[in-house]
C-alpha cells in the first residue's frame, strides 16, 4: 500500500443540540428555516449548532498505530464515525484506502435477530469478502471471541462483552488493510482485552495501519507510535504517545486541583517539579532512569517534625508505592520562610504508563495534613524493555552447563531481549 492508509484532511463536523420535532406542523418551518439561514449558507453555526470536530488533520501510514485520547465527549468517536463512513463531513475530507475492519460501538453493524454466525458472515460480505474467504477464517474468529457455545444463538441475547469479543474478532481477523477500533473494549475482561492488544500489535508488525481510541493510557503508549489528544473537537498534541499522554494530564478538567487549606496555612507547597537526570523538569522519563521530584513550601513560622510525603498512582488507580521523610526515619524542623525539600528515586522501576504523583505536608506536632496535593502532578514512563506486570524489577541471568559457568548477563535496565 503506497503512501498513507488512513488520511484526514482539515475535517469539521457539525451537530445541533436538543431538536426535536413532534409533529409535522413543527418540523415544516424548522427544515426551511435551516435552508434558507446564512450560517447554513456560509457553513457557519446556526443557533444550538456545534462543532464536533473543528479543523483536524492527521495521516496514518503502513504499520503505524494512531491513538487517539481526550475526555468523554471530546470528539474521538466522531473522528471514528467520519473515518468509516457512517458520518459525513462537513468540511475537508477522509479517506480510508482498502478494507477497513471496524469495532465503533458495541454491536454495531450487527443484525440483533442474526445469529453470531449469520453475523459474521454478514460483516465479511459488507467489507467485501466472498463466503469461502470468511469460512476459512471463521473457526479463528469464534476461538478468538470465546463465543462458540452460543454462536447459533441471536446476538440480542449476548451480552455487551460478548458482543464486543465478537465485533473486534471479526474486525481483527478478516484480513483489513486498515483497523478502527473504539473504546467499546473496555466493556470486555482484562485478559480478552490483552488478548486484542496482542493482536493489534501483530497486526502492526504485518503492517496493518492502526487508529486505537482509549482511555487505557497504558495500553495507548504500549501499543501505538504515535498519539494525539482531543478536547472539545479540536486537536491540542500530536507526538510521541508518552508525550501525549502527558499532554493529556494539562487538559482543562484532568489535572486534579490541588486540595489546599486556607491562606493562614502554616505551611503551604508553593511549587512542584519533576526533574530528570539531567537536571530539567520534565514529564516523561525513562524505567531504570532517575526521577527527582522537588517540593517548594513557604512556611509561616517555624515548626518541629514536618513530614513531607509522596504517593504514586497508576492511570488506572492502582497505587504503586509511597514514600514519607517520617518513615525513613527523618526529623524535619522548617523556619519563617522559604525552604525545598527534594525526594530521588535512582532507579525507576515503573513500566511504560501514565501515572499520578500526590504530595502532602504534615504537621507532626497538631498530626494533621495542612497541605495537599492529591494526584496533581502526571507524568509518563517510556522504555524498550519488554517486561510484563507492573514494574521492572532489576535481574541478572546466569546459565551453567558442566563444570563451566558463563558470566552473568544483566537485564531489566531498559535493554530489548
Amino acid at each position: 500500500m503506497a503512501g498513507p492508509a488512513i488520511v484526514f484532511d482539515g475535517v469539521w463536523k457539525k451537530f445541533r443540540r436538543g431538536e426535536r420535532h413532534d409533529s409535522l406542523r413543527d418540523l415544516i418551518p424548522a427544515t426551511v428555516g435551516r435552508l434558507f439561514s446564512p450560517d447554513r449558507r456560509t457553513g457557519g453555526l446556526a443557533e444550538q449548532e456545534f462543532w464536533a470536530v473543528h479543523d483536524i488533520s492527521f495521516e496514518v501510514k503502513p504499520g503505524e498505530a494512531l491513538g487517539i485520547i481526550g475526555p468523554n465527549g471530546a470528539g474521538k468517536s466522531t473522528i471514528l464515525k467520519l473515518l468509516t463512513r457512517i458520518l459525513r463531513p462537513t468540511r475537508g475530507s477522509c479517506e480510508v484506502r482498502g478494507r477497513a475492519g471496524a469495532l465503533i460501538e458495541v454491536a454495531a453493524g450487527f443484525h440483533p435477530d442474526l445469529t453470531g454466525r449469520e453475523n459474521v458472515y454478514l460483516q465479511g460480505a459488507i467489507m467485501g469478502m466472498k463466503r469461502v474467504e470468511i469460512a476459512a477464517k471463521f473457526d479463528e474468529i469464534v476461538e478468538f471471541a470465546g463465543v462458540s457455545e452460543f454462536i447459533d444463538t441471536p446476538v440480542k441475547r449476548y451480552s455487551s462483552g460478548m458482543n464486543a469479543r465478537l465485533g473486534f474478532a471479526i474486525a481483527a481477523h478478516l484480513d483489513p488493510d486498515v483497523l478502527l477500533i473504539d473504546e467499546v473494549l473496555s466493556v470486555g475482561d482484562a485478559v480478552f482485552q490483552d488478548k486484542c492488544v496482542d493482536r493489534m500489535r501483530e497486526l502492526i508488525r504485518r503492517g496493518t495501519p492502526v487508529v486505537f481510541i482509549s482511555h487505557n493510557l497504558p495500553a495507548i503508549v504500549d501499543l501505538c507510535t504515535r498519539a494525539i489528544v482531543i478536547d472539545h473537537g479540536r486537536m491540542h498534541f500530536d507526538g510521541k504517545p508518552a508525550a501525549a499522554v502527558q499532554e493529556y494530564g494539562r487538559v482543562p478538567g484532568r489535572k486534579a486541583s490541588p486540595a489546599a487549606g486556607t491562606t493562614n496555612q502554616a505551611i503551604r507547597f508553593t511549587q512542584v517539579d519533576m526533574v530528570n537526570d539531567r537536571g530539567e523538569a520534565a514529564g516523561v522519563f525513562h524505567t531504570h532512569g532517575a526521577l527527582k521530584l522537588r517540593m517548594k513550601y513557604h512556611a509561616a513560622r517555624a515548626i518541629k517534625g514536618v513530614t513531607f510525603a509522596v504517593d504514586i498512582h497508576g492511570a488506572d488507580g492502582v497505587y504503586f508505592t509511597g514514600v514519607s521523610t517520617l518513615m525513613d526515619h527523618m526529623t524535619l524542623d522548617v523556619e519563617p520562610g522559604e525552604g525545598e525539600v527534594e525526594v530521588m528515586f535512582p532507579r525507576l522501576a515503573l513500566l511504560p504508563g501514565y501515572y499520578l504523583t500526590s504530595v502532602g505536608i504534615i504537621d507532626g506536632a497538631a498530626g494533621a495534613t495542612v497541605d495537599l496535593h492529591e494526584r496533581a502532578y502526571p507524568f509518563s514512563v517510556i522504555s524498550d524493555c519488554r517486561d510484563l506486570g507492573l514494574v521492572s524489577l532489576e535481574h541478572y541471568w546466569e546459565h551453567r552447563t558442566g563444570a563451566s559457568a558463563i558470566e552473568p548477563v544483566a537485564a531489566g535496565a531498559g535493554m530489548d531481549r
